[in-house]
């Protein structure tokens, strides 16, 4: 997609910036809607690891993540154990933090029993947003929240199944990533009425 097009403000430079990374995700992922489990895994334990970082630093090292993570693949990683630790705490290509990445491998485990519990987990999340994408039209970065009372109950349930690192403003930013809210500005050519 042209690099000329208006886009929400939150891309800041990288919205014409020649490494097109964050750009693409804007222009491609985020507020698309995404019922892949693995892929909700994945965006779920990327979300974790961001905290207290900036995304662009997350998405540059997502490739190294899927490598690292075994693709995502949740039962392989629910069965992580210390000497995987280990090894992911020694790969200089993903944030080495032990409490997210026992997180991941902790809420792996939390995803299975969801799943045997609800079924599709996938089904069981986008039930926070009531099955369908909730389209916002904010007029611009200020008035894009930071968590809803959608993204604290999804906290809180969450974190009731024994997930780790998923406070309401890692929810709402995930929520946003895998399209069950659509944040993007008015001005911005990726909004539903562009």
């Amino acid at each position: 997609m042209s690099g000329s097009r208006t886009r929400c403000a939150w891309l800041g430079n990288w919205a014409t910036s020649a490494d097109p990374i964050y750009r693409d995700y804007h222009d491609r992922e985020w507020g698309v809607p995404c019922h892949d489990e693995q892929r909700l895994f994945e965006l779920l334990c990327l979300e974790a690891a961001q905290a207290g970082l900036s995304w662009i630093t997350v998405l540059k090292k997502r490739d190294n993540y899927r490598q690292a993570f075994d693709g995502f693949h949740i039962e392989r990683i629910a069965a992580y154990d210390e000497t995987d630790v280990t090894r992911l705490m020694n790969n200089a290509g993903i944030i080495r933090n032990r409490a997210k990445i026992q997180a991941a491998i902790g809420n792996a485990a939390a995803w299975i029993a969801l799943r045997a519990q609800h079924g599709s987990v996938a089904e069981y999340l986008w039930r926070f947003v009531d099955g369908k994408p909730f389209i916002r039209s904010p007029q611009d970065l200020s008035a894009v929240p930071a968590s809803t009372a959608e993204s604290d109950a999804m906290s809180k349930a969450l974190r009731k199944a024994g997930f780790k690192f998923v406070g309401t403003t890692i929810c709402y930013a995930f929520m946003q990533a895998s399209g069950m809210v659509n944040d993007h500005t008015t001005d911005c050519f990726c909004h539903p009425d562009a």
